[in-house]
This record gives C-alpha cells, structure tokens and sequence, in this order.
C-alpha cells in the first residue's frame, strides 16, 4: 500500500481511540522505507508524543514491572515506559517498532497490552493509538516469526515506495531540489534493495535523505561529495547521483524563468526533470508572496513548452501535490490545462 493511503488509515485510527473503535496497527516493510517516518507524522500533526518501545532491547520484567511485597500480597511496580496519563498527556501514540525482531518469550509479554490495553494492574490510556512496525522476514533483519496470538492482535499493511508521495513529502521537508530531480529522472532507484546483495549502502527513502545531507555538507568538495553520495546510497547509485548534480549547473536561469522571460526547454532529458524540480522549488519558496500568481502563471507558461507534454504534467502535478489551490486559481491555469486536455481526458 501506497504512504499516503496508510497515512490516512493512520490518522483514523488515532482518532478512532476516542470512540472505542481503535485497531492495532501493524505496518509491514523492508529496511528504509519510511515506516517510522509515518507514525512521526500522525503524531506531528495531532501534536501528541510518541513513546517508543523496543521488545527486542527489553526484558519481559521490563514491560511487566517488577513484583515486591505489599502486607501478604505481592503488587507489580508499573514501569515508567509506559504511557501515564499525568507525565505523558490523554492523547498519544504508542510505538512498538522492530517488534517481530523481539525474541517470542518477550512478544508474548505484549499480547495483553495490545488486544487489551492492560498489563497487569496497568491499564493504557483511553486516548492513546497503538501503532507496530517491523521488517518483513528476507530482509536480512533480525525478525523472527511474529507468533500467531500476537499478529491476531492487529490489522497488517504493507508498505511499500511510491515515487509521487515521496516527492510531495521532500519538498514538504526541504529535501534538496537536485535529489527530487534525479529520483524523477531515476525513479527505479527511490528504493532498490536486493537481500542477497552483501552491499551496506543501498537507495532506500530515508538514504536519500542522508544523501540530501551529504549535499548540503561536501558540496564544495567534488571528491568527497562522491564518496559522500556512495556512503549513503552505494556506489552505482552515488555515481549516476554525483554526475547529475554536476549537470545541473547547466540548467537554464531559473530566476528569468519564474520572472516571464520564455527560456527554451533544455533538449536533455535529465535537465528537463530539473528544472521541473527547481520550478516546484522555486514555487515553494516564493508562496506567500504579493506576485506570487504572476510567479505561477510564468511557471504555467514554460510547462506548456515541453514538446513531451508528460514533462509539463509532472511539473504542474507536483505544483499542485505542494501548492494545491493557487496554482488552479492562476490565470494561465485553463490554458495549460487545455493545451494538454488530450492526454488526461477520456471519453
């Protein structure tokens, strides 16, 4: 499934606590591929904490708590990792990452705490979601097989890439333009991990993100720019990476651009995709501002000079995806959209 889809049964999920209707979540996935990042996200925008626990660094008396004598009974000591409606606040996300990579006699300590939301004398939170998350078996991840009471105990989705939500999430998180450009040119390689590859370094999302890092600190430095590039995402994909941040000094003046002067569209595909990418960017920056749907219009302008018409669709899609409403309401809107009306209407 799609990040975005699961973002959205995420969100619902969370909500649904507060009406008695909340399902664990089980998110499946390879190495790298934004399954954190997405509960990160849900709880960004409700703005409630996370507590993250992790059964493959604790013991089973870690979750239960530790026993001690009360008079003649024994009492169990609720341990502080747990959610707790006065330290923590009434709404939050419980967070049990790597789960299937904790050993069965510690998964086994969870059962209650998941399908119950009580362990023991603890009882969690009304307004708290619990979400999962782990590597699927053959990704050469410590997992183990997730016992069958315990997946019972959840919904299960798998994630998997999706090059255009990842693309509206990088311009969101002011990930480089150059890196959304070359994942556009190079969509096969957003994610390209091969478990039988002995390689450490391999094109996942959250590589690109150290690769977007990378950028910003060896930049300056062609050589160990490269080296950066092939640390994060491995060597093949470092290089195609390094070259095309290269070439994109040749790209046409974008400032001339966003300011309605009609450059030629550069013949080269890969500089097209770039300076798609650095509209979209230049567009961000700029939203808010008093000329910003003349900016638009000018942008609307050079997408309809593609002579491959697709290019222009992903330029304005993407305005779109990180804009939304403004670039429809822009003067050349219908225009753009009626110059390439063939290619996206059906009869």
């Amino acid at each position: 499934m799609r990040p975005n889809d699961i973002l959205k049964i995420l969100e619902q999920e969370f909500h649904s606590t507060q009406h008695n209707q909340h399902t664990p979540v089980m998110i499946w996935g390879a190495p790298g591929v934004g399954k954190s990042q997405l509960v990160a996200q849900i709880a960004d925008k409700n703005k409630v904490p996370v507590i993250d626990i992790r059964l493959s660094q604790i013991e089973p008396s870690d979750l239960r708590g530790i026993p001690f004598r009360d008079q003649d009974t024994v009492t169990w000591a609720i341990p502080d990792i747990l959610p707790n409606e006065k330290r923590h606040g009434e709404t939050g996300i419980l967070f049990l990452d790597e789960i299937n990579a904790a050993a069965p006699s510690i998964s086994a300590a969870a059962y209650q705490l998941i399908l119950d939301r009580k362990l023991g004398n603890y009882t969690l939170p009304h307004g708290w979601a619990i979400f999962a998350a782990g590597n699927r078996q053959g990704d050469k991840g410590v997992t183990y097989n997730m016992p069958t009471p315990l997946a019972n105990r959840f919904s299960h989705f798998e994630l998997e890439t999706h090059l255009d939500d990842w693309v509206e999430w990088a311009y969101a998180n002011h990930i480089d333009e150059r890196i959304i450009a070359f994942l556009r040119f190079k969509p096969e390689l957003l994610f390209n991990y091969d478990p039988s590859n002995s390689s450490h370094a391999f094109p996942t999302p959250r590589s690109w993100e150290f690769a977007h890092r990378a950028l910003f600190k060896f930049e300056k430095n062609t050589m160990l720019l490269l080296g950066a590039l092939q640390a994060c995402v491995g060597s093949s994909a470092g290089v195609e990476a390094h070259a095309f941040v290269q070439h994109y000094k040749s790209l046409p003046n974008i400032d001339a651009i966003v300011n309605g002067t009609l450059l030629d569209v550069p013949e080269k595909i890969d500089l097209q995709y770039a300076v798609a990418s650095a509209l979209v960017g230049r567009a961000i920056k700029e939203k808010g501002n008093p000329n910003f749907g003349e900016l638009l219009n000018h942008i609307l302008n050079y997408a309809s000079q593609f002579s491959q018409r697709e290019m222009g669709i992903m330029l304005v899609s993407d305005l779109c995806r990180v804009i939304g409403e403004p670039v429809f309401q822009a003067e050349k809107f219908n225009d753009w959209a009626t110059l390439i009306a063939d290619l996206v209407l059906y009869d």
